[in-house]
């Protein structure tokens, strides 16, 4: 097998780089620091780029294309064997990398990867790593990345060998100063490693540098613990892989600490942001008693063939709110035919908006049933953007945000008069450290921080006063002690997986092969990740074909669009199958912590394997 570290300073584990000493690491930093790493067999030799068909967008396409006349429609490129070398590549290249949004495990390794690619099939070539995200660029913040600078970070985790920052580049002023830094430079190309906001970005770039007859080209590379940056193209986001497998090994020792207590729910949240796939893929590898996925309604479920009369009017009186089908929503009322025809395919319908209530009872129904067969304790996931489904909390932070821009909290609670009468009855209900949290914590432009708010402390307050009710009705005679926490930071700074390390590399390797075939306004796709990496698919992705557009402010922005949890998705459907089962018996799995040799050290996520339809 053939192995792609052919860059690397002699002198064993010492390293002049100013970031890092890998004479301080420890012996598993160094063991991995050397561990080699496979290209896919296309990478390995002489290769050309094969275009598609012309592209067009995830949603409103005449927008996009009014948007980004320039990147609009142009094909994917798939990489293919061939006998030689083009001989019109160009060496001697000078080209850019930036670090754009929150960290993820393998990001180092991108950089290896067009590093690396740049040593061997660019000669003389120059890579330039803008400190500190988007503002290294508009700043002409840069550093010089060499053999000896890069060698302590390759397979390691973080973003500290350039840093990262969430700067945007989007006025006017802030296109130049972009312009101005890639003309200084002298930039043939810019390589974007960010997730769905970042890659946007990218693509502005790439379309405002056509614009301008520009020669610096840009590569986008999909990043994000959070999973919701993928297609069909783009199969997975990296760092996802490792972050999961870090939460699960955590989410399994609360396991064994519940069943060895015997007397605590372990309520966790997990980072996400708004989609849920982290939570279901921890929930896949660790069986808990309870995952909420946000994506999924719960209200009065019913099975089609149950539903009378009033159920059926229940749900047309709901319309545009009520059926939910992963990131989509069917808008707009409905026709009695239109709903009979979703509902033998939908299976189950949520009948009643998602509401914090619904969710309460959920949970403390499995609860009781739990202390019924004499289980008092047990484990909960919970999305960090649960909060994003629930209509009636996105409309009380909504009518917080309008009043507190305007008044002050009085203590006599006078403000709560502006608060419409749901939406009050809503904020009393809640426990008052969420509600201190909703009037506290604002960001700089004093709107809720809806990610600060501890869901998990807040469901177990209204859990346990539920509970106290039941309690009283004499319908619940068990004893309930809840403990929370969030696994988010801990996660996107890993050692990356033998999985994301490889999977980086490609995506970087491939990314500088995109850039000096002269491509741009495309995203690093990496493709059959189900089998061996030597049989690993490389090209790009047109970024315009995965974008929508939002109005905001009056005006259409391009975004990438999401990628939610899919109910009808193959992920979704294997935990729904098995989590009656894991809610009244206990199934616990504790993966252990990642394997880098032996046993399940080159296991790839369960998602990842059932949205390809492989056997996870």
């Amino acid at each position: 097998m053939a192995f792609a570290n052919s860059v690397l300073p002699k002198g064993g584990g010492k390293s002049p780089s100013p970031g890092r000493l890998a004479s301080v690491y420890s012996e598993v930093q160094t063991n991995r620091l050397h561990h080699p790493l496979p290209l896919p067999s296309v990478l390995k030799g002489p290769f050309k780029l094969l275009d598609g068909p012309p592209s067009s967008a995830a949603g409103n396409p005449d927008e996009i294309a009014k948007l980004f006349p320039n990147m609009f429609g142009q094909p994917s490129a798939k990489l293919v064997p061939t006998g030689s070398v083009p001989a019109d590549l160009p060496e001697g290249l000078k080209i850019g990398v930036v670090l754009s949004g929150g960290q993820a495990p393998g990001g180092h390794n991108v950089i290896s990867g067009i590093f690396d690619y740049l040593q061997e099939r660019a000669k003389r070539s120059t890579l330039y790593g803008f400190k500190g995200g988007p503002a290294g660029i508009m700043k002409c913040k840069y550093v010089d990345l060499t053999p000896e600078f890069i060698y302590p970070y390759r397979n390691q985790g973080g973003f500290d060998m350039i840093c990262s920052g969430r700067d945007k580049i989007e006025t006017p002023e802030q296109f130049k100063q972009a312009e101005e830094t890639a003309m200084k430079l002298d930039l043939d190309g810019l390589l974007v490693i960010g997730g769905d906001d970042s890659n946007t970005n990218a693509c502005l770039l790439a379309e405002n540098f056509r614009q301008k007859n520009m020669k610096t080209r840009v590569i986008g590379c999909p990043k994000t613990i959070d999973g919701d940056l993928k297609c069909k193209e783009v199969p997975a986001s990296f760092g996802f892989d490792t972050a999961c497998k870090i939460y699960s090994e955590m989410i399994g020792n609360v396991m064994t600490d519940a069943r060895s207590t015997g007397k605590y729910y372990h309520f966790v949240r997990l980072m996400g942001r708004a989609a849920s796939h982290i939570t279901l893929e921890c929930a896949l590898q660790t069986h808990p008693n309870i995952a909420i996925i946000g994506e999924e309604p719960i209200g009065k479920w019913a099975k089609v063939n149950q539903m009378d009369q009033a159920d059926m009017r229940h749900i047309i009186l709901y319309g545009s709110c009520t059926i939910q089908c992963g990131p989509c929503t069917c808008l707009g009322p409905f026709s009695i035919g239109l709903l009979l025809g979703l509902l033998p395919r939908i299976g189950l319908v949520a009948a009643k908006k998602q509401t914090l209530k619904n969710v309460t009872d959920y949970i403390t129904d499995i609860i009781c049933k739990r202390a019924k067969l004499g289980y008092n304790y047990g484990v909960i996931l919970i999305p960090e953007g649960l909060i994003d489904f629930i209509p009636e909390v996105q409309q009380l932070i909504a009518e917080l945000n309008e009043i507190l821009a305007h008044d002050v909290v009085d203590k006599e609670g006078l403000w709560k008069n502006k608060l419409q009468q749901q939406s009050q009855l809503l904020f009393e209900f809640l426990p008052q450290a969420i509600q201190e949290q909703l009037l506290l914590e604002r960001d700089p432009h004093g709107n809720v921080q809806v990610a600060k708010i501890e869901t998990e402390k807040m469901l177990i307050s209204m859990v346990e006063t539920e509970l106290e009710k039941r309690k009283s009705e004499g319908t619940y005679a068990g004893h309930f002690k809840g403990q929370s926490h969030f696994f988010g930071y801990e996660g996107r700074c890993g050692l990356p997986t033998n999985f994301d390390a490889a999977y980086c590399y490609a995506l970087g390797y491939a990314a500088g092969a995109l850039l000096h075939s002269g491509k741009t306004g495309l995203i690093s796709s990496v493709g059959n990740l189900d089998a061996p990496v030597d049989e690993w698919t490389v090209g790009g992705t047109a970024l315009t074909s995965l974008m929508d557009v939002e109005r905001r402010h009056g005006k259409f922005k391009p975004v990438i669009k999401k990628a939610m949890v899919e109910l009808e998705g193959a992920p979704f459907r294997k935990f729904a199958s098995m989590r009656d089962e894991w809610a009244l018996k206990n199934r616990y799995i504790s993966p252990g912590p990642i394997q880098f040799i032996g046993p399940g050290s080159n296991n790839v996520n369960h998602t990842l394997l059932l949205e390809l339809g492989a056997q996870a």
